[in-house]
């Protein structure tokens, strides 16, 4: 898993920082966390094929979070087979995509749109594979905002150095007992347990655009990695509450309490020509903390 941050700036790109976008790639799946103005071209710089997004998730639709979506649908659709694309976010999500669609002229007839809205009043998995799954919690933004964790599922290692002085070879025995699942050999039932271990998925979660609240806390427990914003540091914290925001002081707590392993954060105010004095202020609350930027990359 891999993650590479295509903009760390709140409303208003920098000279260094574009607007918000995260890309996650994982066993050749691409999500894209929000798609700010300039998504494409922060992708090219960093070296991300466009094509590779599989999935858009859509924190809220204020336009530093969504400014890019149109772009990067247009240059997509411009491939003879372009993938499937999901699109997740809050409600309103179907007609704003469909406004975004309407703006502008191209043929869209070769688009492969899977839209879908969500609504949770709680933590809730909406999306889920073999491999991992994804939560949603709603957040307390201006507008409706979602927050999402990317869970990778535990799996069972085979030790086979222990398989092997057993007698048993790759094939459906080891299938079984990777699944947990003993069986019969030579006249013994082996179990699982005795050789195999679990490795433990790896958890990593989003918060944007909001003001600190006890889904926070739920989503984010527990994390190998909290990507959050913290767009003002604790001086600012009215104006933070008034267009509801975190500041570094925030985040700090959210991380201690939940149990966080590493916090990265991100989406600055433009005010900050430098994040030197964010990271110093957020690690006085979490030690294990670091300021993202632009085209920075992430292995998990």
């Amino acid at each position: 898993m891999e993650l590479t941050f295509l903009g760390t700036s709140c409303m208003v790109p920098t000279k260094e920082r574009n607007v918000q976008a995260i890309f996650l790639s994982y066993k050749g799946k691409g999500i894209l966390i929000d798609c700010g103005e300039g998504t494409q071209r922060q992708m090219d710089i960093a070296g991300i094929n466009r094509n590779k997004v599989d999935m858009i998730l859509v924190t809220h639709w204020h336009g530093d979070h969504v400014g890019g979506i149109i772009g990067l649908l247009q240059t997509i659709s411009d491939k003879e087979n372009p993938p499937k694309i999901q699109i997740f976010g809050p409600i309103g999500t179907k007609k704003k995509v469909n406004h975004l669609l309407n703006s502008v002229i191209f043929e869209k007839s070769n688009l492969n749109l899977d839209i879908c809205e969500l609504n949770p009043k709680k933590i809730e998995v909406f999306k889920e594979t073999k491999d991992y799954y994804i939560q949603c919690a709603p957040m307390n933004h201006t507008i409706p905002c979602i927050a999402y964790s990317f869970i990778e599922k535990n799996i069972r290692k085979i030790n086979l150095s222990k398989a092997k002085k057993l007698g048993l070879k790759e094939g459906h025995l080891l299938g079984k007992l990777q699944k947990g699942i003993s069986v019969n050999f030579n006249d013994k039932k082996i179990f699982s347990k005795e050789i195999s271990s679990i490795k433990k998925g790896k958890k990593v979660s989003f918060i944007f655009d909001t003001s600190i609240n006890e889904n926070c806390y739920s989503l984010a427990e527990n994390s190998d990695v909290l990507v959050s914003e913290a767009v003002y540091l604790p001086s600012l914290k009215e104006k933070a509450d008034k267009y509801k925001h975190l500041t570094t002081q925030d985040v700090g707590l959210i991380a201690n309490k939940a149990n966080v392993k590493k916090l990265i954060i991100t989406h600055f105010s433009q005010r900050y020509k430098s994040t030197d004095v964010l990271e110093k202020d957020v690690k006085t609350y979490f030690s294990d903390s670091k300021c993202a930027f632009d085209f920075m990359k992430l292995r998990i």
